[in-house]
């Protein structure tokens, strides 16, 4: 399949989980995105376009543990993140998967934040 249209397709899905899942003060979207190497994830207040919560396997304290964009590095990844999450005041979020299927590290990631005592 052309890259091109693949990307293209990426963007559509995107925007129709957009459309549904729209993140507040109260309650913020976590945004997950899953490059080749690497991990990121951010808590974001939609109403005031302020990202209120950001780790990615680029920090320096997860860069020392080798993270990897697999299961395991998502798991540890998500855990990291509710505990960076709830000492910020975020106790429930809206699940925005990036276009992605919720299965394999998606599902991981969201399960290790569910974990760390966030509430979807």
């Amino acid at each position: 399949m052309n890259t091109i249209l693949k990307a293209k397709l990426l963007q559509r899905r995107r925007w129709r989980i957009r459309k549904k899942v729209a993140g507040t003060s109260a309650r913020p979207r976590l945004c997950v995105t899953f490059s080749t190497k690497h991990i990121y994830a951010q808590a974001i207040d939609d109403d005031a376009a302020v990202t209120l919560v950001f780790l990615s396997s680029l920090d320096p304290e997860l860069r020392k543990q080798k993270l990897r964009a697999n299961l395991a590095g998502a798991k540890a990844l998500a855990t990291a993140f509710a505990a960076k999450a709830k000492s910020a005041g975020v106790t429930t979020i809206v699940f925005d998967r990036s276009g992605a299927r919720y299965h394999g590290k998606v599902k991981a990631f969201a399960d290790g934040v569910r974990e760390g005592g966030i509430v979807f």
